[in-house]
Formats: C-alpha cells, sequence, structure tokens
C-alpha cells in the first residue's frame, strides 16, 4: 500500500554516494538553467516600471494630503461629528476635509461605512 510512495534507498554505501553525487549535478544544472533563461533586462524594465508607480502613487498621495490640508474647517464641526460617531478628533477632522468641510456630507459617509 504505502511502499509505492516511498523512496528506493541505495543497498550500498558507494550507491549511495553516486546518488547524492548525482543530486548535486542535478541541482547546480538546474540553477544554471533557470539562470540563464532570465532576460535581465526586462527585469530591469519591470523593476523600473514598479519604481516609477510607486513613485505615481507617493506623489498623488502627497497632492492629495497637501489638498486636503487646505480645506477649511470649524472646531465646532469636527466635536460635533467626534462625539455623534464616537471618533477621535483626528479621524473626524480627516473625515470633514474629505468631505470638503461640509458637515451632511461628512455624516452621510461616515453612515454609509
Amino acid at each position: 500500500m504505502g511502499e509505492e510512495n516511498e523512496v528506493e534507498k541505495p543497498s550500498t554505501r558507494e550507491a549511495g554516494e553516486t546518488a547524492a553525487a548525482m543530486d548535486k549535478v542535478t541541482d547546480v544544472h538546474e540553477e544554471k538553467e533557470m539562470s540563464s533563461k532570465v532576460d535581465r533586462s526586462k527585469v530591469q524594465q519591470a523593476m523600473a516600471k514598479l519604481a516609477a508607480e510607486q513613485a505615481a502613487r507617493a506623489e498623488a498621495a502627497r497632492l492629495q494630503e497637501k489638498e486636503l490640508a487646505a480645506v477649511k474647517v470649524a472646531k465646532e464641526d469636527v466635536e460635533l461629528i467626534a462625539q455623534q460617531f464616537n471618533l477621535d478628533r483626528k479621524r473626524a477632522e480627516r473625515c470633514l476635509r474629505e468631505a470638503k468641510g461640509d458637515v451632511r456630507a461628512a455624516m452621510h459617509e461616515l453612515l454609509r461605512v
């Protein structure tokens, strides 16, 4: 039953050493084969593309933060949202800024979540 899945063990020490040596040669050959198939220019292009995408996301996030910082919000509105939705002041202020200072829009967004 379970004998089919078992690996056949070498019968002598010499056969075991030969099998081990063959495994090493096969492993080295497979590694060389894999590394020779890799097109380095494609890898570099892919890495450059990823770096450019990451930089673009970081720039977009920076611009969004700058835009949100420019929105004027009243302290009373921040307090109202913080109390009504049991939020800390930072989260309430962020939500209000994302709603362009509109208290109703901020509350609707919080209710939707």
